[in-house]
């Protein structure tokens, strides 16, 4: 097993495990099953529209709700992906979601869909292992906690099942020595470890003191944190030297690599075929706003604050004036969701006087995502 490089960014000594390899693929679903959490790591990154909430995404997309999931299947579709990774928060706080939501995808797509899920230790048991063993999981990576042993030895727990166990933890500088106390701990007992680049975070979360313990970030484009790389590598080595495959997961990896071919995947599915699509993924789109909900300050609040079929209606409204105007109905796209048409960007350059009336016109790039992100808006002068 040699520590090398990949092409993904990252270094790993040994074979990835499945469910790394269907995310470097853009493959992975992401399965966030709720915010809650017991261990609350002073590193967690989750931000506060999540964390401590109970609350499920799929991907970008937040499923209305959770006890009928027909947003996870229909994402799994637009995303073409072959598996999914269940995280959190503690999924296991939410077992029986877990339980429900690979049931579900096992039967929808098969038994080859890969699910992995991460979970610390504290409602690791017997009980809730069986549980997920039964529903289907193909892998389960633990993240100890690295200042308290206490509960490492629930690792063993796993190995009655006939699935692959993992650690998967971040790389955290000064914490050589711990770690290298849990590889000792765990080298006979799991398949791997991953180690993932300790990343800043926006969240300013009280449980999140990342910058208050005095890491920085180790340049001005990365989250990464300064000395993380160079702890993992020497970890990935003492792995090695106990016979445990390794990988080292970037932040780099997550953006430019996963991030970007399920957008790309993604794009495939629900582009317009008048939307332009860029190397990156994105969407450049033609779209008139509803007044007063066009992208800007607040407009999440603006775009709740009027019912969704009033939106439909206005927006209805809207397109019959412009068919009349000549525009082929094939050629209008409405999304009520965001309180706007999508059109030709042709339309709104040759048009844009006349829409100006009733709506505000508008050149947009943005992420071809549930929750319609955008990069850049220009408005049409």
């Amino acid at each position: 097993m040699d520590v090398a490089p990949t092409r993904w960014h990252s270094w790993c000594s040994g074979q990835l495990s499945e469910g790394c390899k269907r995310c470097v693929e853009g493959r992975k679903l992401v399965l966030f099953i709720t915010g809650m959490c017991a261990q609350k790591c002073w590193y967690c990154p989750i931000g506060e529209n999540k964390y401590g909430h109970d609350v499920v995404f799929a991907n970008e997309w937040k499923l209305d709700n959770p006890n009928d999931p027909v947003e996870l299947l229909e994402e799994a579709k637009l995303t073409k992906a072959t598996g999914a990774g269940i995280t959190g928060g503690d999924p296991l706080a939410r077992v029986d979601r877990c339980v429900q939501y690979i049931t579900l995808l096992k039967k929808e797509f098969g038994k080859d869909f890969h699910i992995h899920l991460y979970t610390p230790l504290k409602l690791v048991s017997k009980e809730n292992l069986t549980k997920l063993f039964k529903a289907g999981l193909d892998e389960i990576r633990f993240h100890p906690d690295l200042d308290d042993k206490t509960l490492w030895n629930r690792i063993d727990l796993a190995k009655p099942f006939s699935w692959t166990v993992g650690l998967e933890i971040p790389a955290i500088p000064g914490y050589e020595k711990q770690t290298k106390e849990l590889i000792e701990f765990a080298h006979k007992k799991v398949k791997f470890i991953n180690l993932n680049e300790l990343e800043r975070s926006d969240t300013q979360a009280e449980h999140y003191t990342l910058e208050k313990k005095g890491f920085k970030q180790k340049d001005e484009i990365s989250y990464g944190v300064k000395g993380s790389k160079d702890m993992a590598l020497a970890m990935i080595v003492f792995a090695k030297s106990k016979g445990l495959p390794a990988h080292y997961c970037t932040a780099k990896l997550k953006d430019s690599v996963q991030v970007k071919q399920r957008l790309l995947l993604r794009a495939e599915s629900t582009a317009l075929s008048y939307d332009e699509k860029t190397e990156d993924g994105t969407l450049l789109r033609g779209c008139i706003y509803l007044r007063g909900l066009e992208p800007g300050f607040e407009t999440k609040e603006r775009l709740a604050a009027i019912p969704k079929a009033e939106r439909q209606r206005l927006l209805e409204d809207m397109k019959s004036a412009l068919m009349k105007d000549g525009l082929p109905e094939n050629k209008i796209h409405l999304d009520a969701a965001h309180g706007r048409l999508i059109v030709p960007r042709l339309v709104i350059q040759k048009k844009k006087k006349v829409l100006w009336k009733d709506g505000v016109p508008a050149f947009v790039e943005e992420y071809p995502t549930a929750d319609a992100l955008i990069v850049d808006v220009q408005f049409a002068k």
